[in-house]
């Protein structure tokens, strides 16, 4: 029997999926949850064709969870971007309109007309680096949001504010000048003492002690698998190192476009 592709579109709670041969006839698919019933349901559905990939629509991203499953069972499974598929969707159906079953349709025949697809490996080295480069991301995007608001509050308690880079030590300085006497005033000293505590005393540790962490796995990792990058921003080399080597985008197996498709716009 030959190879068949199973087509996915991924959700946070349901899959949908298609079943398409080498030749583009579709064989079978279904909508099923991804709860613990639901993808055994799913790889039940599926199991007469032994020889087969699963194309996952955005494994970086919300197909990431089921990408890891399959992986975990010994399923093969390749990434599809998202990009592609509408791109596919927009050539098979003529129009972009999407549902979760023309999505499902237009991942399987991107996988069955393009090569160069990304397979998806089960690394757990890079697994963790993401982890470790998604939570320092979210730190430093709090870190941003709180000291704007603590320059906001400095505004309100000191005539003409604070200086744009301002050390924990510049910050306390300037808020013991400020004695408020109303209670919103003593409402916003309080408030900036926190965010002082918590931006540029607690919150910069907690980032460095990340990006530590990832920079200490990433040096571990071997040469080959290592981002070609200099000495930047750890979360930017650590985010590099998840990135796939080919900048070139997949062709179609044919090496050029499908007969009788219509090029995109220039």
């Amino acid at each position: 029997m030959s190879r068949v592709v199973i087509g996915m579109d991924p959700h946070k709670r349901s899959a949908t999926i298609e079943v398409m041969a080498g030749d583009e006839a579709i064989l079978g698919g279904g909508r099923f949850a991804t709860d613990a019933a639901g993808y055994a349901a799913m790889l039940a559905r599926v199991r007469q064709w032994p020889e087969r990939v699963w194309a996952v629509e955005g494994c970086q991203g919300i197909g990431g969870h089921l990408a890891g499953r399959l992986l975990a069972d010994g399923e093969q499974v390749i990434d599809v971007p998202a990009k592609l598929s509408a791109r596919m969707r927009v050539f098979a159906t003529g129009q972009g309109r999407k549902t979760d079953a023309t999505d499902a349709h237009s991942v399987a025949l991107a996988a069955t007309r393009m090569t160069g697809l990304r397979p998806v490996v089960d690394d757990q080295q890079l697994a963790v680096l993401r982890i470790l480069a998604g939570g320092r991301r979210a730190l430093g995007e709090d870190h941003t949001r709180m000291v704007s608001q603590l320059h906001h509050l400095l505004l309100e308690l000191i005539p003409g504010g604070a200086k744009k880079d301002l050390s924990a030590a510049q910050a306390k300085a300037l808020l013991a000048k400020a004695r408020p006497r109303d209670a919103a005033g003593k409402a916003r000293r309080r408030v900036a003492a926190e965010l002082i505590k918590r931006t540029l005393l607690d919150g910069g540790e907690d980032r460095r002690t990340l990006a530590q962490a990832g920079m200490a796995l990433l040096t571990q990792r071997e040469p080959s698998s290592r981002p070609h990058t200099g000495q930047g921003d750890p979360s930017e080399v650590i985010a590099e190192a998840g990135r796939g080597s080919s900048a070139r985008p997949p062709r179609s197996a044919g090496g050029g476009r499908r007969p009788g498709s219509t090029p995109g716009p220039r």
